[in-house]
Parts: C-alpha cells; structure tokens; sequence
C-alpha cells in the first residue's frame, strides 16, 4: 500500500498518531509499513500538547553566553508574559559564540570559542528546570567548532555552518532526530564556507540561515527542506550584509535580528514564500549580536548585549505587525556573545 503526504496512522509501538509529512515538492510514495525515505517523506507524532499545558504558556530559553569567560547559564521566561528572566539550570560546559535549536520538549545547544571548544551536544527538557545533559557528538569535522547556527521542527533540528579551531569556516549542514539521543548525521551543504550564519527561523516545514561570513559580510538567505537531505538554496536577501544574527518565527513570519556591524535593524520573510527580506523595526539595544532568542506564535523576545559590552536586555515584538521591540525585562546576569537560536516550547516550527 502507498501513501500520500496528510496520511494519518496509528503508531501501536509508540501508542500515539501520526501524520505523514512530505517537503513542498514531494510527488513520491513510501510504504505504510515502514518511515518511507528520508527524501519523500517522514511519520511525524501529532501533537495533543500545548506550550500551555506543559508549562503555562510559552516558555522561552536564554543560553550561555561571556562576560569576562564563556558561561553555563540558562535563563527562562513566560512569552506571553513580561518580567525578568529565572535561572533555569546549567549547560555541560561553558558555552558562548555558538548555536542551538529546541523542539516543543527539548533545548539543544553545541559549540563553544575555539580553541576549546569540543564535539558534544547538551540537551534539557523545556518543561523542568534543571542542569543539560549530554545528547551526543557532533560530526569529526566539526569538532571543536563555534559559530554555529541552528533551526528546528518538531523532529529534527539542523546546525549549520561552523568556525573551526584550524581557522576555516565550513558550509556543513548536520541533523539529530529530537526524541532520540545520539550523534548528528550529515544534511548536505550551504552554498559556501560560512560561519555566524544567523539562526533560529524555521517553519514546520523549512528551516533558514540568514547573513553569515565568508570571506566578508554576506546579506544572503538560504533555506532547506527539513523532511528531506540536501543542499541550501537561495531564498533572497536581507537588508544588509552582516553576521552573528539570529532569529525567531511564527508559523508564516520569520524574523531576523540585529549583527555585529547593523545599527538595532529587525528584518523580516514570509517563510512560504521565496524573496528579499523587509524592515521590521529597531530594537532598543544597538548592534545586539550573537544573542538568544524565543518565540510563540504571536511574539518574540531577544537578549543578550552587543560585545565587547555585556547586558541584561531583553525585547519583544509582535510577529504579526510591524515596529520597534519594547522592553520585556532582563537577564539573571549580563551577558553577551550568547548561544544563538529561537530556544522556545511554543516556535513556528514546531
């Protein structure tokens, strides 16, 4: 028997129901008995939670971060709320200048400065609080890595890109499932060496970088299917040429923040869509770069200083309007050059 993307079964191990899901372009068919191919399409748990019922509303993350040293500190708040942000737990090790992603359960995060930094990957459940854990490694060749960027779904999350402790900057994409544990598995590749690609736009469906370097600033976004393998393809352009951004979505509005070289410049996309990126508005805190994000359907929030000056900064947005951020509230402590990514229960990609 074949099947179409929207099939709908009944997983008797796992006890749940699932959705077939294909990319945009899928005219293929997999077998009901089994996953299918990684390039037609995937079995995808329907969700029957809510950011509400796990932890009251959309609970955004704040994740490492420098000042005088990397750190290991995780910070928390309610999206739907305003207020200063709670410690939440530790990372493994001290993080900063890296990347990472969440799905609705799990917050993920990898990389730290080079030289010392390593391959392993922390995990935490977005629900609790407390100390990560260790997931699994990332791919050889990007061991000991910072300037990642990362985006996710619900099933998988993707880093993207890296600066080695050699020196060289990598067009590497690698996966992880998000239910699982274990080592990352190869994607394909962006379009060119690139490193502090900005992070964090995702759809259920597409997952975004956004400016980066190569051997300059570069305004490109690129965009893959993450139910397939593959390489990047060209999305548009923003604004302006930068790197160290990141990012945050709703279902249909991806939105991209601030950099090292940009004034407070909020940029936006329509993920579905294909083309250039527009103004949003402004933050309150100029040339915010390599910060943490977060997001629920309707807002999101951004945190972290602009090096090498540290804050407690936090602002927020309505995705669905434009304008400039408002103040949200603070950090546990300043901070700055923080893991990078949307690191909420509640994101457009999930």
């Amino acid at each position: 028997m074949t099947i179409k993307p929207g099939a709908i079964r009944f997983n008797t191990d796992s006890m749940k129901l699932e959705i077939f899901r294909g990319s945009a372009n899928y005219e293929g068919s997999a077998s009901m008995a089994g996953i299918g191919t990684l390039a037609a399409g995937q079995w995808e748990e329907i969700q029957a939670t809510s950011p509400d019922v796990l932890t009251g509303g959309t609970r955004g993350m704040f994740v490492g971060g420098w000042n005088g040293s990397p750190m290991n500190t995780i910070d928390y708040v309610n999206i739907d709320a305003t207020g200063n942000a709670i410690d939440f737990g530790d990372l493994t090790m001290a993080r900063s200048e890296s990347g990472g992603f969440s799905s609705r359960t799990r917050g993920f995060a990898a990389g730290a400065p080079v030289p010392g930094a390593n391959n392993t990957i922390d995990y935490w459940t977005i629900s609790s609080t407390g100390n990560a854990q260790d997931f699994g490694d990332l791919l050889s060749a990007t061991s000991n890595s910072q300037s990642f960027a990362g985006f996710a779904n619900q099933t998988r999350g993707i880093f993207a890109g890296a600066y080695t402790s050699g020196l060289s900057k990598l067009p590497t994409l690698q996966y992880i499932t998000t239910a699982s544990l274990g080592n990352t598995a190869d994607f394909g590749d962006l379009s060119d060496n690139i490193s502090a690609c900005g992070s964090g736009i995702a759809s259920k469906t597409r997952g975004f970088r956004h400016g980066g370097r190569t051997g300059s600033n570069t305004n490109t976004i690129e965009y893959v299917e993450m139910a397939t393998l593959g390489n990047a393809a060209n999305f548009g352009d923003l604004t302006f040429s930068d790197h160290s951004k990141t990012g945050a979505s709703s279902a249909t509005r991806g939105l991209s923040f601030g950099g090292q070289t940009s004034d407070a410049t909020i940029d936006y996309i329509t993920m579905a869509t294909q083309g250039n990126a527009q103004e949003f508005g402004e933050m309150n805190l100029a040339n915010r770069y390599i910060a943490s994000s977060g997001s629920s359907k309707t807002r999101a929030v951004v945190g972290g200083g602009n090096f090498p000056s540290t804050s407690t900064s936090i602002d927020y947005v309505q995705i669905s309007t434009l304008g400039d951020a408002i103040d949200f509230g603070d950090l546990s402590t300043d901070r700055s050059l923080m893991v990078t990514g949307c690191f909420s229960n509640g994101h457009g990609g999930l």
